[in-house]
């Protein structure tokens, strides 16, 4: 199940989805640029994950066990720019475009990044939480993703998702109501996570949870404050 467009228009030209996707993009190009001009290319990439990566158990046991950086609680704002390799960066991104855009345009862009990196700190907080004694570094913009596909979640009720829908020699598009795709992905992360197989899939399940529920809280409580608004051509009450 891959979303292509959503059907709801945005007012702004996203300047910060636009410049968060460029910045993950370029570092993620000087990462790799560097490492395959070293002697030793997956040597320099572990190393880059470790040092900028998150590690629960740096942060929970203020033990430092790899080279990183300091001081370590830094990490929880680095490791959302670090990406495992070229799938992992265009998923990212690809579902951070079609979503971040008319949250970006609901919040205003200042307010966007905000809301975007500290999505990142809490789905980042909530792997600690889950997770704490971990020492694989966690990497990845998907915590603070999830966030805002949380807030799009609460934010456009009426939106539709134009989506592919593959399975085997299956392959058909629809338009699904956002609500109910964004809510199909929760549960593919929600279940897994409660598994016991969950953790050997290699992803960060819990942070995806968490960036998700606090996404949807966020946008209810600005949503509160504002009160009733014309957006995008719906009223919202």
């Amino acid at each position: 199940m891959l979303p292509l467009k959503d059907t709801q228009k945005i007012s702004i030209f996203p300047i910060a989805t636009i410049s968060i996707i460029l910045i993950n993009v370029l570092i993620f190009i000087a990462m790799y640029v560097a490492a395959y001009s070293s002697p030793k290319p997956q040597y320099s990439l572990a190393l880059t994950y470790v040092k900028y990566g998150l590690v629960p158990f740096e942060l929970t046991k203020r033990e430092i066990i790899y080279p990183t950086i300091r001081p370590v609680w830094l990490t929880l704002f680095t490791s959302m720019f670090i990406h495992g390799g070229f799938g992992h960066i265009l998923g990212n991104m690809w579902f951070f475009w079609i979503f971040g855009n008319n949250v970006e345009d609901y919040l205003g862009s200042v307010k966007f990044v905000l809301f975007y990196i500290a999505g990142g700190v809490a789905a980042a907080l909530t792997q600690i939480a889950i997770n704490p004694l971990s020492k694989v570094p966690v990497i990845g913009a998907s915590g603070a993703i999830a966030a805002v596909m949380g807030a799009y979640f609460y934010l456009f009720p009426r939106s539709k998702i134009k989506t592919l829908i593959y399975a085997l020699y299956f392959i058909t598009f629809v338009e699904i109501p956002a609500p109910f795709f964004l809510l199909i992905w929760f549960l593919m992360q929600l279940i897994p996570g409660l598994t016991p197989s969950g953790a050997s899939q290699g992803v960060a399940f819990w942070a995806h949870i968490g960036g998700f529920v606090f996404g949807v809280l966020v946008a209810m409580l600005i949503k509160k404050i504002r009160g009733n608004r014309t957006y995008g051509g719906y009223y919202y009450g």
